[in-house]
């Protein structure tokens, strides 16, 4: 029985959600061309409080099972979501058919996450008792050899409430950025595959539906250049 951390929809965002990638800090272009609703006339920048958000969330989360949150679209999923990059590449995964989630099968990724579990409360003193941080390092360590002195910080959050399975997770997204990309290796190696490539290959895979690259990295992709 898996027991997974999460926090009510209502008591995250308000009455309105954000759908897509929203950055911490947004460029009016990036206030323009997102999906939030606008306070007082139309012709006022969207709403933007990532910051607000993730206080929300660190706060007013709790434990329930894992079973249980799936079935429940008043609860939202936090799910750290890590792109590591060096400043220029970014690592781009595949996951194998031995991986464990059967939908990612073949799918490309920028992001290396999952959920955050009971056992990241007790690593969480390590990272300034930020729970999500400490879940995302775990994810982190659970899948690459990464350097110790990688630097983590959050750069967003992404959220697809365009079908049933999204609607009930909420992706922060982090970078963590390391100095040598050559240090960086796939732990599993028969379930993960890895390499850095370039921002603008990125984008062009992001851009091709043949491509099979995951929903949420598909939408952070397109903002790359900002985040890294």
């Amino acid at each position: 029985m898996e027991f997974i951390y999460v926090v009510k929809r209502y008591d995250l965002f308000d009455l309105a959600f954000p759908h897509g990638f929203v950055v911490s800090t947004p460029t009016k272009k990036s206030q323009e061309v997102a999906d939030f609703p606008t306070r007082g006339g139309e012709d006022e920048a969207p709403v933007h409080d990532v910051g607000e958000y993730m206080k929300r969330a660190r706060m007013r989360g709790f434990f329930v099972e894992r079973r249980w949150a799936e079935q429940d679209s008043s609860l939202k999923q936090i799910i750290p979501y890590t792109i590591v990059t060096d400043g220029e590449s970014v690592l781009s995964l595949r996951r194998l058919d031995k991986g464990g989630e059967r939908r990612l099968h073949g799918k490309l990724s920028i992001g290396v996450g999952g959920h955050i579990n009971p056992v990241d409360k007790d690593s969480a003193p390590r990272h300034g008792d930020d729970l999500i941080a400490a879940g995302a390092w775990r994810e982190i360590e659970e899948e690459l050899y990464i350097p110790e002195d990688a630097k983590m910080k959050v750069v967003g959050l992404v959220n697809d409430e365009s079908n049933p399975v999204g609607s009930v997770h909420l992706g922060v997204v982090h970078v963590a950025k390391v100095a040598d990309v050559g240090a960086v290796k796939v732990k599993e190696r028969d379930q993960l595959e890895g390499r850095f490539v370039s921002v603008a290959e990125i984008k062009k895979r992001a851009a091709d539906p043949e491509a099979l690259m995951e929903t949420w990295s598909s939408l952070v992709a397109e903002r790359l250049d900002e985040i890294i």
